[in-house]
């Protein structure tokens, strides 16, 4: 809708639980679909607003990786039952999806069933949300009016829908967090974008020319950083004249490489172990510790990274940079609503504790619901990865959980939002098959071997 408000829109905006107001879901992804199945068997109308061309464009941009959960574990039940009304086949639950298979196998007939399509709006980008008529200051009456959600169109136009509650589930994976060490982007880091990739590319499959030849700097000392350094050791073997610089903060070097044969997860180790024998080989230049300030663009078309090491200026040079540095979510589109976020991980404030990478990994952080998601504003709810808000122990079984109760407690059934339904093995379930997976302290870990970087269930 995209015109002035008629009578009968005014007469709707009256009472914001209005039974012809529907919940928005923001995110076609793994958790926003499984929301909007929930929502459904409690009998609430859901819209679900996707920015992308395709249900699960982020589950496609990493679509080469695998993922630490076997489909047992990467599938929501109630979604599965709706599927399999309409005869769809469960996957080998103790097999292993890549991003793509999650995203064609699942994603792409949960999306084409009657009860979803109906609902589903493509390239619709949500550009704010509010308080139909009221700013984030004005409190009188503020809990009876709906929530206006605005958005453009893949045509470029402007338009908005009323809501009776809004389920955010856009994840993080379109915000990832900056080369430069302070949180900013560096100084001429936006100018130089063509060359810089963030994230895990696909080193050995659609973007091998990119890196090919190359000299590829990665900057990061996490899992998407080690995966990518494997494959890039993998293509160095391949074609002559591909070469690593490796630069990160981190001074710890007994950390960076994990507890090898010590370590509680034996397959994270054995990735710690790899990485080591392969920078004792010198198949990377090591600079470190190294914080990024400046990024220049030289003339013949390269990168020259100015950082701080140890208290000196030092200039790298590279054809390309992959930053893998983590991620953060995009609050943009909540600025005129209330919330109360943990002020380190901008996450919903009561989840902090319960996630906190510093003490937790994805194993380890035990199943929430609509309590712990709950914001001032009521109605709204963060769910999914940017729940999980710059902490990167999020886990996709652990999304849905959030999904069930999120959708119980805006049905009313508060008794069913406090239950917890999901039960997770004692060891978790981020173990992989064989050598091919990587068993990770956080939910964002590599392959082992030359499988290309394994990410997490919910990525």
């Amino acid at each position: 809708m995209n015109r002035p408000l008629d009578s009968s829109d005014r007469m709707m905006l009256e009472t914001a639980s209005s039974p012809g107001l529907p919940v928005a879901i923001i995110g076609a992804g793994p958790v926003g679909l499984a929301a909007a199945v929930h929502l459904l068997g409690h009998g609430l109308e859901p819209v679900i607003l996707e920015a992308g061309a395709q249900v699960g464009t982020a589950v496609r941009d990493w679509g080469h990786v695998p993922m630490f959960s076997p489909w047992g574990y990467s599938t929501d039940r109630t979604a599965v039952a709706l599927l399999q009304r309409q005869g769809w086949t469960h996957p080998d639950e103790a097999g292993y999806p890549t991003g793509l298979d999650l995203a064609e196998r699942y994603l792409d007939p949960l999306a084409a069933t009657p009860e979803i399509v109906g609902r589903l709006r493509l390239e619709t980008r949500v550009t704010g949300i509010t308080r139909a008529g009221h700013g984030k200051i004005r409190t009188a009456g503020r809990g009876d009016r709906p929530f206006e959600v605005r958005y453009v169109d893949g045509s470029g136009q402007e338009g908005r829908i009323f809501a009776r509650a809004v389920i955010d589930a856009s994840g993080t994976w379109s915000s990832p967090n900056p080369a430069g060490a302070g949180g900013l982007p560096a100084i001429g880091e936006r100018a130089a974008a063509t060359r810089i990739r963030y994230g895990m590319p696909d080193v050995l499959g659609r973007e091998r020319d990119r890196y090919a030849g190359r000299r590829v700097l990665v900057l990061g000392s996490g899992h998407s950083a080690t995966g990518t350094l494997l494959d890039l050791a993998d293509l160095t073997r391949q074609v002559p004249g591909t070469s690593i610089v490796w630069a990160f903060r981190n001074t710890d070097r007994a950390k960076l490489f994990g507890g090898g044969e010590a370590d509680q997860l034996p397959r994270r180790g054995a990735l710690g172990l790899r990485l080591r024998a392969l920078a004792e080989t010198g198949a990377y230049e090591i600079v470190a510790p190294f914080a990024v300030d400046a990024i220049e663009t030289t003339p013949d078309g390269g990168l020259r990274v100015l950082g701080d090491r140890d208290g000196a200026v030092h200039a790298i040079a590279a054809d390309e940079m992959v930053v893998a540095t983590g991620l953060r979510p995009d609050l943009s589109i909540l600025g005129e609503l209330r919330v109360d976020l943990d002020p380190a991980l901008d996450c919903p404030r009561a989840l902090a504790p319960l996630i906190d990478p510093n003490e937790h990994s994805c194993g380890t952080v035990r199943p929430h619901g609509a309590a712990e998601l709950a914001q001032p504003e009521p109605g709204l709810f963060i769910i999914g990865m940017k729940a999980y808000g710059r902490a990167p122990t999020f886990l996709l079984a652990t999304g849905y959980e959030q999904a069930r109760s999120v959708a119980a407690h805006l049905a009313g059934d508060h008794e069913a939002a406090r239950r917890v339904e999901l039960v997770l093995p004692e060891t978790g379930v981020c173990n992989g098959p064989g050598r091919r997976q990587a068993e990770a302290a956080t939910c964002c870990g590599p392959a082992a071997q030359a499988a290309p970087a394994t990410a997490s269930a919910c990525c």
